[in-house]
């Protein structure tokens, strides 16, 4: 099917929803599995954040790099400039900053699709006109990971794009460990409010007893939040209970590394 590049001037787009919905992403998580094997004795937490508006940041990568860590920041070029829903989103001049502050710039597709909807080649042929965007705004290192917008997918599109990036994240909730899709990681979102903060709080608590990769993923961060962002405190209530955690903090990239030399 053909869809058309994201317009920030239209109603915010959503996937489908309803049967036709359940049974597509039931294809994607179970259908074109690529294995990887994650056993942890301490835990490993990635923070991204998608599309990516100037208040992730702002506000974001700089809590991070004020505790030493780093996060995944995940630019779809045709966004560039643009402001929406989630604010004003980043300029090309700040992915140079971000990399050279040690962030990863990952892959978020550079017209935001829902790769459901795409042939394969159509989605690999949007990525790759996204690396040429980061290529020349200046980046001197090609995205590793890739993130799915909206989390869509198909068992033929993950195949696809593993066979350039090291691994791909989607938006199923949950903790990747035991035997996780590479090409289709789960993630849990950085929003919702207060129930939002607790299922966030949640997962680190659980990662903390039973060890794996968990993936946060947020967007805005604001005193008045879009449905998909949140507040300065709610990220500093779980950067905290993160410090506490001891987990490993590490971007997508890093973090895929550290389990694959494990194996």
């Amino acid at each position: 099917m053909n869809q058309t590049a994201y317009n920030p001037d239209e109603v915010v787009y959503r996937p489908r929803g309803g049967l036709t919905g359940r049974v597509q992403k039931h294809f994607a998580r179970r259908l074109g599995v690529t294995p990887l094997k994650i056993k942890l004795d301490r835990p490993i937490i990635t923070f991204s954040f998608d599309d990516f508006p100037k208040t992730a940041m702002e506000l974001g990568a700089a809590r991070l790099k004020a505790r030493g860590w780093r996060g995944s920041f995940f630019v779809s070029g045709g966004l560039a400039g643009v402001s929406n829903h989630h604010g004003d989103l980043f300029d090309p001049e700040d992915l140079e900053a971000l990399q050279a502050d040690g962030h990863e710039i990952g892959c978020h597709g550079y017209s935001h699709l829902d790769a459901s909807r795409l042939t394969a080649e159509a989605v690999a042929s949007d990525a790759a006109r996204n690396r040429a965007f980061l290529k020349e705004a200046g980046l001197h290192r090609a995205p590793a990971s890739y993130a799915f917008a909206y989390g869509e997918a198909t068992p033929q599109a993950k195949k696809r794009l593993l066979e350039t990036y090291s691994s791909l994240r989607g938006v199923q909730p949950g903790i990747n460990r035991g035997i996780a899709d590479r090409g289709l990681l789960k993630a849990m979102p950085l929003d919702g409010g207060e129930a939002g903060l607790k299922r966030a709080l949640a997962a680190v608590k659980e990662v903390r007893r039973n060890p794996g990769w968990l993936i946060f993923y947020g967007h805005d961060i604001s005193k008045s939040p879009s449905e998909w962002g949140c507040t300065p405190e709610f990220l500093d209530v779980v950067l905290h209970a993160v410090e506490q955690s001891g987990a490993q903090v590490r971007t997508q990239s890093e973090a895929l590394k550290a389990i694959l030399a494990r194996q």
